[in-house]
């Protein structure tokens, strides 16, 4: 089949996670819930931050940021998938494949970012708890977000410029639920060596250099903690980044998952079954993760909830009387 430069009417057929069409309506159901508890869960979590202004620190600040980044993460794919199951339409247009290309890589990587940044916030405050306040002002506050932002918008242009320049059969389909770039070079017509070489050295970079700060701070901070002498300070200190443990094992855990699972089985599918857990999950458990392991969070969306409450009976005495 000859190659061609896809046009605006060009489509994209996404095959998603089964060909099944008894367990369409199950998938429906299942993804909707896990993306509207995702957006929930978030969004609580940036409301209680918001509202308190305890929680006006450096470790919120970021933690708002991710809810914020795991929202828009989670929404660049799975919206679309539930569109295409309940219109029973699996197609995707050429502009809107690289949109959403260019958004989940975008996302995906600030996510990493702003997983190094918080590992190196809990190493100035478990390591150097006197000049907390001092390292973390602000202005580096805001000038590590915007940094983050920068290098992944970058990265992600330069990604997406570079897949532009590939050609494509027509009738071409995606054994995914969305439009991923490792796969959508897999299906191109023309030579790809430079997008491949640029993929693999990029996400190399990304990947690596986040992994190895964060491993460095956990380092520092595991030292730190055996030097303390009584078993409450260790379980404090230890407790402060607890929650943030949690989320870079799953996050990077699901990561390595995907990337195994694609260089060992032959089969596509299996590899989009196994990014289900980086792409949906894992930013579904991050707000349960946070809210569950930490107190100050707890007693925030406690009162949150309990002045809702007594808001609502309010209202309705009102309404009575």
């Amino acid at each position: 089949m000859e190659p061609e430069n896809l046009t605006a009417t060009s489509k994209f057929i996404l095959l998603g996670l089964s060909k099944e069409n008894d367990i369409q309506p199950l998938l429906f159901w299942l993804f909707l819930f896990i993306y509207l508890v995702c957006i929930i869960g978030n969004l609580l979590i940036i409301l209680a931050i918001g509202s308190d202004s305890h929680l006006w620190t450096p470790m919120y600040f970021f933690l708002s940021n991710l809810s914020f980044t795991d929202i828009c993460f989670i929404s660049t794919t799975v919206p679309k998938m539930l569109v295409n199951i309940q219109a029973q339409n699996k197609s995707i247009t050429y502009e809107g494949c690289v949109t959403q290309m260019y958004f989940f890589m975008f996302f995906s990587g600030l996510d990493s970012l702003l997983l190094t940044v918080m590992a190196y916030d809990r190493f100035v405050a478990i390591c150097h708890p006197l000049r907390y306040m001092i390292i973390m002002n602000p202005y580096l506050c805001v000038l590590l977000l915007l940094l983050s932002w920068l290098i992944c918008l970058a990265y992600s242009l330069l990604q997406t410029l570079m897949f532009l320049r590939v050609s494509f059969c027509k009738k071409t389909e995606i054994p995914h639920y969305f439009c991923e770039l490792a796969q959508m070079l897999k299906l191109a017509c023309s030579d790809t060596h430079a997008n491949d070489i640029l993929l693999y050295c990029v996400t190399g970079l990304l990947g690596i250099i986040p992994l190895s700060g964060i491993l460095f701070s956990y380092s520092k901070i595991i030292n730190s903690i055996v030097g303390i002498s009584s078993a409450r300070g260790k379980y404090k200190a230890f407790s402060t980044c607890g929650s943030h443990l949690s989320v870079v094992s799953l996050f990077y855990g699901a990561g390595l998952g995907v990337y195994l699972t694609s260089q060992t089985s032959y089969n596509s599918r299996e590899g989009s079954v196994a990014s289900v857990m980086y792409t949906v999950v894992a930013p579904m458990l991050n707000p349960f993760i946070y809210s569950l392991r930490n107190r100050d969070l707890k007693q925030v969306l406690r009162r949150l909830f309990h002045s809702t409450g007594d808001r609502s009976q309010c209202d309705n005495i009102k309404m009575d009387t």
